[in-house]
């Protein structure tokens, strides 16, 4: 296939090199040629850099290279041209002009295919003679790392179009996701799960970026913390995303953005291309504070409070065994002695709610019960713990501490359920609202996080893992404890806790019936 790519930029080159390390001839050109040679520099240097490394052999570089082809005019005639992917600046009357010239160049056979992230198929389609030529696909940088593509239909693509680029994606050694025309798509709309829930607990003050970052991290998985990330992707693209995507969902609670970040963009804290986000990054910077020691006493018993919590049962034994193991003393019986702090494993709840019930409020403190053993334990205080029991908390939890770091006890505010379970029920909640629209398959949606997002999994097989009954119950006691409609249970959930399926299953549709 002959494919011009338009816009030479660091997407236009990634797909550049995608594409001709596939077999493509490429055209790549740009409205500056000086963009086109730097471009081409580049290229050729990554398969260098392929070959070097063992990944790619000379010969097929070579064939690369001599597939490439820069082009001076990026209006040029060219009947061979089948496919054209714009990669320009994100602006609706910019896309819409390089596409006006390119109707007029290119034969009405050529397929045009727009690589924007946030602006709609169906509104740049809308300014050609012939919208029903034009569909998204939306690539991910650095490009031929990212294997994942979304092929977005507009409203009046032809039907054999998405057809035909997933088949040229997926030849090309990428998934292709089929997603619906919807502000973010699949994979940026996916990603608001994680920040916006992270940004609503600074702003509550229930912990710090750096905390929150370890949390996700060490006891979710993830391979980088939400705020980690926004600083690599940048505050100021992250405040758009955010705020396109709650708009362009007539403003759902659960996209909510935070008024955190505003100020910051202003302020220009934009994160690593700034040097100063949400950390600060450059020579002599010391990127997030260390976890302060543990200065406490490790030695004093333990109440394990089990009856105040919805299904920790395995928790629970799984902490008795690793404090014994460490030789913590717990203690039996149905209430704690006067020295003995008591930990209350929390699932939805909070640790203020148990206190209620009868526990003695200066000592009582709530545990996470995600996962049954990690690499970090969280432990959540209140206004009236007292400051020296919550020392001596993490003192006793980091003796039984898992995995390398034998201090990783992190102590955050308390709050409904905890920070790690706010941020999976926000992660699933907002992929299972992307199913209930039919936005994208199930397969999709957890395929497209998966790789797009790095999650360790996707948001509906998440849920399964947690379980749909249990996950339930987490959305309705988060919601009934802040009364937030951000934490409202998801109608997917909830219906297939209720029928016993699977939360990956998409079920039978309307449409079905009729068949």
């Amino acid at each position: 296939m002959r494919i011009r790519i338009v816009g030479a930029g660091a997407m236009g080159r990634g797909i550049a090199q995608w594409a001709a390390s596939a077999g493509h001839t490429v055209e790549l050109t740009d409205v500056r040629a000086e963009a086109v040679a730097d471009a081409v520099e580049f290229v050729v240097s990554m398969l260098d850099r392929a070959v070097a490394k063992g990944r790619m052999s000379a010969a097929d570089r070579d064939a690369s290279v001599a597939r490439l082809v820069p082009l001076g005019d990026p209006w040029a005639a060219g009947p061979d041209v089948e496919l054209v992917i714009e990669a320009v600046r994100e602006d609706l009357e910019t896309k819409a002009e390089v596409f006006g010239k390119l109707e007029r160049a290119l034969p009405s056979s050529a397929v045009f295919a727009t690589n924007t992230s946030s602006l709609s198929v169906t509104r740049i389609a809308a300014t050609l003679q012939d919208p029903s030529r034009l569909a998204g696909l939306h690539f991910f940088n650095p490009v031929p790392l990212m294997r994942i593509v979304e092929v977005v239909p507009g409203a009046a693509t032809r039907p054999e179009i998405p057809a035909a680029l997933t088949e040229l994606v997926e030849g090309c050694g990428h998934r292709a996701v089929t997603v619906a025309d919807t502000p973010g798509f699949l994979v940026n709309h996916a990603g608001r799960g994680l920040v916006t829930e992270a940004l609503a607990l600074v702003e509550e003050s229930v912990a710090g970026p750096a905390d929150i970052d370890r949390i996700a991290r060490d006891v979710l998985g993830l391979r980088m913390g939400p705020f980690e990330l926004m600083d690599l992707t940048g505050l100021d693209v992250t405040a758009a995303v955010n705020d396109s995507i709650w708009q362009g969902f007539r403003y759902e609670d659960r996209l909510r953005p935070s008024y955190l970040t505003p100020n910051r963009v202003v302020a220009g804290l934009h994160g690593r291309k700034t040097g100063q986000g949400w950390y600060a990054y450059g020579e002599g910077s010391g990127g997030p504070a260390p976890e302060p020691a543990v200065n406490g006493d490790g030695e004093r018993p333990v109440f394990l409070a089990a009856n105040w919590s919805m299904g920790t049962t395995s928790y629970v034994e799984a902490l008795t065994g690793s404090l014994e193991a460490a030789g913590v003393r717990i203690e039996q019986g149905e209430e704690p002695s006067d020295r003995a702090l008591v930990l209350v494993p929390v699932w939805g709840t909070t640790v203020s709610g148990a206190i209620a019930g009868g526990l003695p409020p200066e000592r009582t403190l709530g545990v996470e019960v995600l996962p049954a053993a990690g690499r970090r334990r969280v432990l959540a205080v209140t206004a009236a713990t007292d400051p020296g029991a919550a020392r001596d908390a993490r003192a006793v939890l980091a003796r039984a501490a898992a995995g390398d770091e034998p201090h990783a006890v992190t102590v955050v505010r308390d709050t409904a359920g905890s920070v790690a379970q706010r941020l999976l029920s926000s992660i699933v909640a907002v992929g299972a609202s992307i199913a209930e629209r039919s936005l994208a398959t199930p397969a999709d949606i957890d395929r497209a996080v998966t790789t797009g997002l790095g999650y360790p999994a996707g948001p509906l097989a998440w849920g399964e893992r947690i379980g749909a009954e249990r996950l339930m119950e987490l959305q309705h006691a988060l919601h009934a404890t802040t009364g937030d409609p951000r934490h409202r249970p998801t109608r997917w959930v909830v219906e297939r806790a209720e029928l016993g399926l699977a939360l990956t299953d998409a079920g039978t549709s309307v449409g079905d019936c009729w068949g």
